[in-house]
C-alpha cells in the first residue's frame, strides 16, 4: 500500500509544485497533518531537492528558499493539526474505527497513538511530530482527550520545527535521490521513538522537581 501511495503521490508533488509552488507545499502538508496519508517524508525532501536543483519557484519566480519552505511548512503543519484536533473533538475514535481504514490509517497506529497521549499527556504533542505514522494521528487523539487548544497548538508547532527542518535539509543533501528518505528513516525510527519517550520522561520529571521546589519554597515562607 505504501509503494501505491508513493507512486501517486510523487507525480502528484511534481505537478503540484510545479504550478502553484509554496502554496503546494503548504496544501500537501496542510492535508498530511490532518489525517490523510500523504506522507512528509515525501513533501518536504522533494521540496529540499527543488533547493538544491536551484529550481525556479513558480509564484515567486526566484530560487526556492530554504527558510521559506521551512516557515510554510510549519505553519501548514500546525494549520492542519489544529483542522485535526476540532475534528476529533466532534467525531471521536468511533470515527476511526469506522472509517480509519479508508484513510489508511491502521488500527494499531490509533491505539499506539492513544496509549503514547494517555501515557504522556500534553508533551505528545511536541514529541509525535518526530513519529511516522502516529504524527498525523495524534492531533485526532488531543481532540478526542479535549487537550486544551492553547497547549496543543505551542506543542504541536514547536514539535513540527525540528522535523520539517531535518526532511527539508535531507532533500537537499539527499538531491535527485530525494525519495529515498523514506527508507533511510526506517532503520532510525526505534531509536528516534527512544529518544522521544526519554525526552518525555526527562520533561516530566523537571516539572514535577519544579512542583516540589516551588510548594517548598512557599512552606519556608510561611
Amino acid at each position: 500500500m505504501l509503494g501505491f501511495i508513493d507512486t501517486a503521490v510523487i507525480p502528484f508533488l511534481h505537478d503540484l509544485y510545479a504550478a502553484v509552488g509554496y502554496l503546494g507545499v503548504f496544501f500537501a502538508m496542510f492535508v498530511e497533518s490532518t489525517l490523510l496519508p500523504l506522507p512528509s517524508e515525501l513533501i518536504l525532501p522533494f521540496a529540499g531537492f527543488l533547493i538544491s536543483d536551484h529550481s525556479i519557484e513558480p509564484l515567486t519566480h526566484r530560487e526556492w528558499n530554504f527558510w521559506i519552505v521551512v516557515v510554510v511548512g510549519v505553519a501548514a503543519n500546525t494549520t492542519g493539526s489544529l483542522c485535526g484536533y476540532f475534528l476529533g473533538t466532534k467525531l471521536g475514535r468511533p470515527f476511526l474505527d469506522r472509517w480509519g481504514r479508508y484513510l489508511l490509517v491502521r488500527k494499531h497506529e490509533v491505539d499506539e497513538a492513544e496509549r503514547f497521549f494517555a501515557k504522556w499527556g500534553s508533551p505528545t504533542a511536541f514529541f509525535s511530530r518526530l513519529l511516522p505514522g502516529v504524527r498525523s494521528i495524534v492531533s485526532f487523539i488531543a481532540g478526542v482527550s479535549h487537550m486544551p487548544l492553547g497547549r496543543f497548538t505551542i506543542y504541536s508547532t514547536l514539535g513540527a520545527i525540528p522535523w520539517t527542518i531535518a526532511l527539508v535539509y535531507a532533500g537537499t543533501v539527499l538531491g535527485s535521490n530525494w525519495t529515498l528518505i523514506r527508507d533511510d528513516l526506517k532503520p532510525f525510527d526505534t531509536l528516534i521513538l527512544i529518544a522521544c519517550v526519554v525526552a518525555v520522561v526527562a520533561f516530566v520529571l523537571w516539572r514535577l522537581m519544579s512542583g516540589r521546589n516551588a510548594g517548598s519554597g512557599e512552606s519556608a515562607e510561611s
